[in-house]
This record gives C-alpha cells, structure tokens and sequence, in this order.
C-alpha cells in the first residue's frame, strides 16, 4: 500500500519540500535519496540541497527530484545559497546537526515548518564539545519538529529544548543486486576468492576508516585470530585519512587483516563472509549492521550508540573499546555453528521488524500533511 498525501486545493500547486543534506554519512545520504524518490511518487516537490559530490553519488535527479548545490560550510556564501533554495518552500527538512544548524541561520525570520532528523550524535571533544552542544541547543529550540532515529536521539532532543521530537526510525534502502549466472553460491565464491579467502574464514568490517569505527580496537583483536586454524582473514571495506596508520599496523604487526577500499558491493561482501563486525560505532542505526541481519550474516557488535535497540538479541554484542571481549566473542562463533544459525535466525525475525522505505515515507509525509494543512477554524 502507498499513501498518498493530502491532494492539493483546486488550482494550487503541490506540496514543495527542500531536503538539506551537509554531505553526511552513508545512512543519512540513502536516507534523504529513498525520502526523495518516495515523496515524488506521491506528487510532492522534492529540492535536495547537497554538496556536488552527494549529488554524484546518490543521483538525486534520478529519482525525480531538484538538485541545488549547497556547499557543506555554514559559511555566509553558503547559508545565502540555502535561503535561495528555501525561497519558496512550504516546508524545510534538514538532516543531520550541521545541515540543521546551516539550515537554521537559512530561514532566520522566516515561518516556514522547519523539520529536523537527527540521524547520530555528533561526537568531539574539548571545546568542540562544548561547541556541538550550544549547536544541538540552537537546531533544537529552532526546528517545528525534530524527529529522532532513536528514542535515545528522541531524548536528547526533548532535552536540548525541542517543542516537539518524535521517533522515526529510517529504512535502510534495499540494494538490487546484480544478477550472476552461477547463482548466489557462484557469487560468494568468487567474492571470497577475489578477497583470498577460499579456505579461511571470512569476517567482514565496513565504514570510513576514521578514529570513531573501533578499528583499533579491531586490529588488536585480530592478534588473537592468528593462532586459530585456519586462521580468519578479516576484510575491511571503506576508505578514511587513517588508512596509512591502519595499514602500517597490519604490515607491521603480522596482522591477518586486509583493507578493499571503497566499495560499493557491500551486500555480496557480507553474503560471502561467516561473520560480521562492528567493533565500534556511534551511528544509531548502522548500515552495516543492517546490512549484515538482511543477508542473516551473525554480526558481533561493540555495544555503544544505537546498537543495542537496533538489533535486539539478534548479535552478539561485546563491552565497547574491549578488544579481548571482541576476540573471545568471534572465537566462540567460530567454533560453535548451532549458535550462529541461531542469531542468522534471529537477524532475519529482527530485520522483518524494521520499517520499510514505504512505511518511512509514509510516516515523515503525514508529518508534513500535520505542519501545512490549514486547521478548521472552529
């Protein structure tokens, strides 16, 4: 079933929405592309204010909505460039602190609904802390509703001084798989053997390789999957300003660690691997780790940001920042098969759980109707 919205008066346009993205992570980018295509199904007038390089790669024209080019600084330039775009908007839609903060200054004076989805926390320390709070208390106070993709988030919100924050859980987009001729087993062959784990087992990491994922942690961890037999590679899909670090490690210490790079083949990575990890993350809802409970991949996961209320008992979840606990719990589901047909079990009842793309549009469009449908005066 597709809702629709509320039909436009006789005569008037429909609805104009502009989406405000700052660039943003995997999760919030597929996001504001699936938000779009959907909206514009459903006759809504979709602007997505992005960077270039967003635009690029999630193709927000494709789907049928208006790409401005919005730089990701809240510089004077770009905020001018913002409030352009909102011009004549009936409602503003801004993800992700920065892009709300940006969006804020955009529509200083202006009554427009200014909606907010707050898709993580963003995390720093010393007086960048201090800054990112007094910026969370700005975007707080300022947006109409600020919905929230925890109830941790939702919180959060409620107590930086919204007027009103809901919860709003975002589906992770469904990738189309390419079809392969030798079928599904043919396809994880030949990924395992392009990675060179034929005859090991295979654990799959994925995410930008930054200070925040736990990879550290992660490579601490593989000291202990040396001594196995075989021993298991790990695989860690993603780019970021530390792989020199990551990789001196790994050639250094001996490690049985192997860093692909960009990839965009993240479902038939995690369809060849024997388990996933997260080893740290502070997304509230990762896409790896959905990734890993739609393809029934065991996931072992540190247990920080929105994990725990993402996945359930569905993984095994390990105290953050342990490497010892994060080896201890691979070993175990090496060793023990009835326990990982158990969570592949359980990952498949858990995933079937999560909204979908449809019932996400539909929840963020009566959200829309309830902010610019006119009341009956009474």
């Amino acid at each position: 079933m597709t809702p629709v919205s509320s039909p436009s008066p006789h005569g008037q346009s429909p609805l104009h929405t502009v989406q405000v993205l700052g660039g943003g992570n995997a999760g919030s980018s597929a996001h504001v592309r699936s938000l779009a295509a959907g909206l514009v199904a459903r006759g809504v007038k979709v602007t997505v204010c992005a960077p270039l390089e967003a635009a690029r790669t999630y193709d927000f024209a494709g789907v049928g909505a208006d790409h401005v080019h919005v730089p990701r600084s809240s510089d004077p330039a770009s905020v001018t460039a913002l409030r352009a775009a909102c011009a004549d908007a009936d409602l503003v839609h801004a993800h992700g602190l920065h892009a709300s903060f940006r969006t804020a200054l955009a529509l200083s004076g202006r009554h427009v609904p200014f909606v907010v989805t707050w898709h993580n926390r963003a995390h720093a320390e010393g007086a960048r802390a201090h800054l990112l709070r007094l910026l969370e208390r700005r975007v707080a106070k300022a947006a109409t509703v600020v919905l929230g993709t925890t109830s941790y988030l939702v919180d959060l919100a409620r107590r930086t001084g919204a007027r009103d924050a809901r919860l709003a859980a975002v589906a992770l987009p469904r990738p189309r798989r390419t079809d392969d001729p030798d079928g599904p087993e043919g396809r994880r062959a030949k990924v395992r053997a392009e990675i060179g784990a034929m005859d090991r087992p295979l654990l799959m990491a994925a995410g930008a390789l930054d200070g925040h994922r736990g990879y550290d942690v992660l490579l601490d961890a593989s000291h202990a999957w040396r001594r196995l037999d075989p021993a298991p590679l790990v695989a860690v899909a993603g780019e970021g300003p530390l792989r020199g670090d990551f990789q001196g490690r790994i050639e250094r210490e001996g490690l049985p660690v192997r860093l692909l790079g960009r990839r965009d083949d993240l479902t038939d990575l995690l369809a060849a691997a024997d388990l996933a990890l997260l080893p740290g993350s502070r997304e509230s809802r990762s896409v790896l780790a959905q990734e890993a409970l739609h393809a029934r991949v065991p996931l072992v996961a540190a247990d920080a940001g929105g994990i725990r209320e993402l996945v359930g008992d569905a993984a095994e979840l390990v105290p953050h920042g342990e490497p010892e606990a994060l080896a201890r719990a691979v070993v175990r589901l090496l060793e023990d098969p009835a326990r990982r047909e158990v969570l592949s079990a359980r990952a498949a009842r858990q995933a079937a759980e999560w909204p979908t793309e449809d019932e996400t549009v539909a929840q963020v469009l009566s959200v829309y109707d309830e902010l610019t449908q006119p009341r009956p005066l009474i």
